[in-house]
């Protein structure tokens, strides 16, 4: 039974989607730790709900972003973790945690990767560049994390189609939906 940890950054359902996928035994793991780069959000309040040890780390109390990741992998190599979901993380992941966790640590994209993927590209602005660019299709992507923005291999993506009529905001919700069959899928394909 794999040991996971999870970075989340906002409301948390995809985290939710893991923790739900190992409760019912589609995951052969355990959500051991959750971590966070802010206060206050509702992925906390999962974590507390699920009996889930969490950590915030805000990037405001550290020099940089790999002094942040240094303390980050010292709990997450006390903890055991064995492998990394970043679900919503917000954040840099820099090589400090990366190295260590190469091909062990990945990540849900709200887009077909290559498209509408990279620097800036995340929450609401990855689907208002699908709209905008009159793309008829979009989806997930689940990739392993390397040192750039949505660069790493993809493991597994879900196709959602672009309905007339759609704005950023009804696309952003099916493809979030396809994200939480998605994700759960691949977490339990990496814990097998």
């Amino acid at each position: 039974m794999k040991k996971i940890a999870i970075f989340a950054s906002g409301s948390g359902s995809d985290m939710q989607s893991v923790i739900d996928g190992t409760k019912s035994g589609q995951i052969d793991g355990r959500v051991c730790l959750i971590i966070t780069n802010k206060p206050n959000i509702f992925a906390l309040d999962r974590a507390v709900n699920e009996g889930i040890e969490s950590a915030t780390f805000s990037l405001k109390d550290y020099a940089n972003h790999e002094s942040r990741d240094k303390e980050i992998l010292k709990l997450l190599q006390d903890r055991g973790i064995e492998l990394i979901v970043l679900a919503g993380y917000l954040s840099i992941v820099t090589s400090v945690i990366i190295a260590p966790y190469r091909g062990a640590i990945i990540n849900i994209h709200p887009s077909l990767i290559p498209k509408h993927c990279g620097v800036g590209y995340y929450g609401m602005r990855v689907h208002e560049s699908v709209i905008a660019s009159g793309d008829i299709e979009s989806g997930a992507t689940v990739h392993f994390v390397d040192e750039g923005a949505d660069t790493g291999e993809i493991i597994d993506r879900v196709v959602v189609k672009v309905e007339d009529g759609d704005t950023a905001v009804s696309l952003q919700k099916r493809v979030l939906l396809s994200e939480h069959i998605l994700l759960p899928q691949v977490v339990a394909r990496l814990c097998k």
